[in-house]
């Protein structure tokens, strides 16, 4: 390793590397690589022996993802936790249409994006007002091994359903 004079900026770096991570790629896939090309009459397929299609495990992704981020900016106090684990999952295997595929892809980009913001505008480790036992830091830590996690699973249902070509 290389040793240099001087000091990083400690906090600038880890919201880097943060940000890197919650975006993907590097040693994972990144989430528009993981759904990019899936065939509409796939989308709801589930493989044998497994638990869940792509359709549930996308919707899956966006609804953990909407309540990390609902839970890291609850100032008011007005968070509302989800039923564990009804509230997590799509009551169907199957999307009711392309539009419905397409919003949800859409509202997960759209909510990395807000969350992105906060890691790179808020405090990373000050505890939150409402749950002191937690922090940015640990949200962004959680969201990013979350998505890594169930995007892995979404390619293997991929492969499984022969529509993974990398």
């Amino acid at each position: 390793m290389a040793t240099t004079t001087s000091t990083p900026d400690l906090t600038s770096e880890l919201r880097k590397q943060l940000l890197a991570l919650l975006k993907g790629g590097q040693a994972h896939a990144t989430f528009e690589d993981a759904i990019r090309d899936l065939p509409a009459d796939l989308r709801g397929k589930t493989p044998e022996g497994l638990p869940y299609s792509p359709w549930q495990i996308l919707e899956h992704l966006r609804i953990t993802q909407r309540d990390i981020l609902d839970f890291s900016t609850n100032q008011e106090g007005n968070y509302k936790e989800l039923d564990w684990p009804k509230d997590y999952w799509p009551k169907t295997a199957v999307p009711t249409s392309e539009d419905v595929w397409k919003q949800s892809i859409s509202a997960f980009s759209h909510d990395l994006k807000a969350f992105e913001a906060l890691v790179k505008n808020e405090d990373l480790t000050e505890p939150f007002s409402w749950d002191g036992s937690k922090n940015l830091l640990r949200e962004a830590l959680l969201l990013a091994d979350h998505t890594a996690y169930h995007l892995g699973e979404l390619i293997v249902i991929r492969r499984l359903l022969g529509a993974w070509k990398k």
